[in-house]
């Protein structure tokens, strides 16, 4: 990371992403070591880490005790709301770090499923990641995205938004929760 920062290029670019959309508040899916939420507070926002690694979670913990950090598989999760029955809702989420190529095979609508039952309706699901072979394609990622009742709103190159070019290698995608 420092070697990157020492090029000028922006450290927290999702954290800028996010934030240039306006959102309050965020679900960091896939949090890991908590880079990016730990970031999102910083700027002001109101965020809640959820990974399925303890020792990730330990890591941002120890950064960051202050922050919500969840341990959970984002295929099967619900965040409890304790305003009312259902879950907790967030104007955003973010699935950054290539976290759709990292869940287990065979989830990856189950993971976009219960991202979107945490969205408020119109909120935003940003994910980045990278297109390798065997892995999620764009086609299906938003044919599982639009069952979940999301719909393509924008997706760009990069973090930085770069402009998207079929036969990249990177996407980074804005999905709206239909209303």
């Amino acid at each position: 990371m420092a070697a990157v920062a020492a090029t000028g290029k922006d450290m927290h670019g999702e954290a800028t992403f996010m934030e240039a959309l306006g959102v309050r508040s965020v679900l960091d899916g896939g949090c890991g070591t908590g880079r990016v939420a730990i970031e999102l507070a910083r700027r002001g926002l109101e965020v809640v880490g959820v990974d399925a690694d303890p020792g990730m979670l330990s890591a941002a913990r120890a950064k960051a005790p202050e922050l919500e950090w969840v341990l959970a598989d984002l295929s099967d999760f619900t965040l409890p709301d304790a305003d009312g029955p259902g879950p907790r809702r967030f104007d955003a989420a973010v699935l950054a770090g290539n976290v759709m190529i990292f869940v287990t095979p065979g989830t990856e609508g189950a993971v976009l499923e219960r991202i979107a039952a945490h969205l408020y309706p119109g909120g935003l699901l940003v994910a980045g990641f990278q297109l390798v072979a065997g892995r999620i394609d764009l086609e299906h990622y938003d044919e599982l995205a639009a069952a979940a009742g999301l719909t393509l709103s924008d997706r760009f190159a990069t973090w930085d938004r770069h402009p998207w070019t079929s036969g990249g290698d990177y996407a980074v995608s804005v999905h709206r929760l239909d209303v």
